[in-house]
């Protein structure tokens, strides 16, 4: 059962339920809390709403913005809007045309919403064809956080040959990585470069992804080199 835990000033983090993908892959499930100057929450990639989530939700105050990072982060949408019929539901490029069935305030861009623009920021990283995502900073907490472009699973969390893939799509390493599957999806690596050197500029100090332990110390350095392979121009 899922337990909303702070992980700094004013941003909480729950662990979800384990999802199955495409070919059998399991996928644990991470969200995010940041509740703003106003009160109002901010809910980062929504994992399964359980009778104890909801209290603890509510707990901190009124939901206000419930946001899907990326396209592929959608599981659990339909129920946290039934949930909370008041908040704004705001969705990555391509994901109202992936559910018609919702109804979006918003798509996602590089500019923040007048609510949160003070207190956070963010970079629609695009130019890939996998999914575009956006990665958002949190100013008090100088946190970042990542959805899928950063993932970790420890050694033992796949089995057989999802395990030997894994290991080849840099999904097991020691430090949350970019799957090889992404790096290779850049198509456009001007754009990929352009929302990174956005993101290398916000002076972070942890990183939070849905899919691996946050790194919680020299978050600039991290993604510095999490990213390096990027930033290499080929000539």
């Amino acid at each position: 059962m899922s337990t909303l835990y702070s992980f700094a000033p004013e941003i909480w983090l729950a662990s979800g339920p384990v999802i199955t993908a495409a070919l059998g892959f399991r996928y644990s499930t991470r969200m995010a809390v940041i509740r703003l100057q106003n009160g109002g929450l901010f809910i980062w990639s929504p994992i399964a709403l359980s009778d104890k989530l909801r209290d603890q939700i509510d707990a901190l105050g009124p939901v206000r913005h419930i946001i899907a990072p990326n396209h592929r982060h959608d599981s659990f949408l339909a129920e946290w809007a039934t949930a909370y019929p008041q908040a704004q539901l705001h969705a990555a490029p391509g994901l109202a045309e992936k559910r018609p069935d919702l109804s979006f305030s918003s798509t996602l861009s590089n500019t923040p919403q007048a609510d949160w623009q003070t207190e956070i920021t963010q970079s629609v990283v695009g130019g890939n064809s996998i999914t575009t995502e956006v990665v958002f900073f949190h100013k008090a907490s100088r946190t970042t956080l990542f959805t899928d472009l950063l993932q970790q699973f420890p050694k033992g969390w796949f089995r057989g040959w999802r395990a030997l893939v894994a290991r080849l799509d840099l999904m097991t390493e020691p430090t949350p990585s970019v799957p090889r599957k992404f790096r290779l999806a850049f198509r456009d690596k001007t754009t990929a470069r352009k929302a990174l050197k956005k993101i290398l500029g916000w002076p972070t100090k942890a990183v939070v992804v849905a899919h691996g332990d946050p790194v919680t110390t020299d978050g600039a350095a991290y993604l510095d080199q999490a990213f390096r392979w990027l930033k290499i121009r080929s000539r």
